[in-house]
């Protein structure tokens, strides 16, 4: 079992990972939040399996459990869905200082974790998250909110979780697809600061693939080491947290301008970081190298690199300017300059950023097998 202490300005949390980690969650937090009650709120797809492991484990620990699920898609990371939970809460008379667990994947630890940081004006989260994705970014930094019709995250908070347990085991049963869309994420990571393990990814990749669990633990105790790292400088992302989104502000415009309907979270990332990757190719940011081994690594994936269902690029880049990452009328992009290195520039042409999107068309059209599944 691997633990990684991360430091926030308001308390200072541990990740757990392991195998079977979410067996021990029970003792390890009444450690950090003894109470009489605690409520979980899970993704329906694994609430009878994975939730009922998590409420023994409470029980057993002598906490009087509420449990909930909520469906995980990004349709439902809503203010309503919120309202839905407070009302919840309330009814089983959930008060303040009694922890709440979001158990599932990013979206469902976004909504809980803005339950969370909003119902009686802040109760204990814990995050025990079943995705690669969320076990490898949305899990650290305290970031949750939710979407309005406008853009995504637009509504949300800073409310660090007080346990983080992340189960390996749990990706045994992950579908293929979302274990791709995780490895994205770990890729953009190891782009933002650790040329070491994107080679790492490049060398492993079949064991991944495979879900060996040493790879699997060694790939997520990695990547939160980084993103703790940064979170740990920069909580409030005043300066280098804004690194992390690389990719995002592109991807986030093709989840946003296509309903949330046609891309998982981490497949719109990739198509963001190739855009990335090119833009910053086109304005001489970074060598001619660059973006071809992020493009290989994410294709070697099998994750998109090219789309053919993307809106037209002025609807793309109306999108991007709603991005709350934007400076004035400004937007604000992370840029690599080398695998490991990068930067947060404003000012880019919009021609570069206009090319980048259809430099992702085109690449679809030239070679058809790259084209994407809805």
């Amino acid at each position: 079992m691997s633990a990684i202490a991360v430091r926030s300005a308001s308390h200072p949390y541990e990740v757990r990972i392991g195998a079977g980690a979410l067996r021990e969650l029970g003792a390890r937090l009444r450690a950090v939040a003894p109470a009489a009650r605690a409520a979980v709120v899970a993704d329906a797809r694994i609430a009878g399996s994975l939730g009922a492991i998590v409420e023994r484990s409470l029980r057993d620990a002598g906490y009087e459990v509420a449990l909930r699920s909520l469906a995980g898609g990004e349709a439902g990371k809503t203010l309503d869905e919120v309202r839905a939970l407070y009302g919840w809460l309330i009814d089983h008379r959930l008060e303040r200082g009694q922890p709440i667990v979001a158990l599932g994947g990013g979206v469902i630890g976004d909504t809980v974790g803005f339950a969370a940081a909003s119902y009686l004006r802040g109760v204990p989260l814990v995050h025990c998250p079943t995705t690669l994705v969320a076990m490898t970014d949305s899990c650290i930094g305290g970031k949750v909110g939710v979407n309005l019709p406008q853009g995504k995250n637009l509504v949300g908070a800073f409310h660090p979780p007080v346990l983080v347990v992340i189960d390996v085991d749990a990706l045994g049963s992950l579908p293929d697809r979302e274990l791709r869309c995780g490895l994205a994420e770990c890729v953009g990571h190891a782009v933002i600061g650790d040329a070491a393990l994107f080679d790492w990814i490049e060398r492993r990749l079949a064991d991944l693939m495979q879900r060996r669990p040493d790879a699997l633990e060694e790939l997520i105790r990695r990547n939160v080491a980084i993103k703790a790292r940064i979170v740990m400088a920069d909580e409030r992302e005043h300066g280098m947290r804004a690194l992390l989104n690389l990719g995002h502000t592109f991807g986030h415009a093709i989840e946003a301008s296509l309903d949330y309907q046609h891309y998982q979270h981490g497949e719109a990332v990739a198509l963001g970081l190739i855009a990335a990757a090119r833009t910053a190719q086109s304005i001489g940011h970074c060598g001619a190298e660059v973006a071809p081994r992020i493009e290989a690594l994410l294709a070697a994936i099998g994750l998109p690199t090219g789309s053919d269902a993307l809106p037209p690029t002025p609807v793309l880049m109306a999108a991007m300017r709603r991005d709350k990452k934007r400076a004035g009328d400004q937007l604000r992009l992370v840029l690599p300059r080398e695998i490991g290195d990068v930067s947060l520039e404003a000012g880019v042409p919009d021609a570069a950023i206009a090319a980048a999107w259809d430099g992702l068309r085109t690449r679809t059209r030239r070679n058809p097998a790259l084209r994407t599944r809805g």
